[in-house]
């Protein structure tokens, strides 16, 4: 599912990278990711798109999934932070409903997406996948929960985790198959799992 990167950024070789080419490098991915899918996004077509030597790709990132959970890591702190903040019954489930908006209307969901895809028969994507996105991002969703069991305004029946897998998991399970996802799934799945007197 999805996590925000709490780990200090990455060492990278090779001279600073400039700004503007980063984000280029980074926008390119994501809309080419969108437009051609996983498989046949090259680093030779983000060089393109972005306007950029391929080889400064490759001095500031080893593979196109390290691009892409840039892509996704820095979207998703800007589009669908975890709430940090009191932790209210509406908060988490406006935090859940945002998490069905993200994967099924923004394009950074798409790549949230396709890399789960790539991780399911790609050990080295799904290794990055949960160190640099998925396990800090569960941190954050397990602390915003904690609080709300403190408060009073949620009341799990499962453990945390498998509380927020149960209520991502169809989430991502129908946006994987391409159908669509019911505006009270969502809803559905917090009143039965984390309502309060449920």
């Amino acid at each position: 599912m999805p996590a925000a990167n709490s780990q200090p950024p990455r060492a990278r070789s090779g001279n600073q990278r400039d700004e503007a080419a980063r984000l280029a490098v980074l926008h390119a991915a994501d809309d080419l990711l969108v437009e051609h899918g996983f498989a046949r996004l090259t680093i030779e077509a983000i060089a393109r798109r972005a306007g950029v030597a391929k080889q400064t790709i490759y001095r500031w990132w080893p593979s196109k999934v390290e691009i892409l959970l840039d892509t996704l890591i820095e979207d998703s702190e800007k589009r669908f932070p975890v709430p940090v903040d009191k932790s209210t019954e509406d908060g988490i489930r406006g935090y859940f409903r945002g998490f069905a908006r993200f994967v099924t209307r923004d394009p950074a969901g798409k790549v949230l997406l396709a890399l789960i895809a790539e991780a399911q028969h790609n050990p080295e994507t799904a290794k990055s996948l949960h160190a640099r996105y998925l396990d800090p991002r569960r941190e954050l969703e397990r602390d915003l929960l904690t609080r709300g069991i403190e408060t009073g305004e949620i009341s799990p029946r499962l453990d945390l985790d498998a509380a927020i897998d149960a209520i991502t998991g169809p989430v991502v399970y129908r946006a994987l198959t391409g159908a669509s996802v019911p505006r009270g799934l969502v809803d559905a799945l917090f009143d039965e799992l984390l309502k309060p007197g449920a």
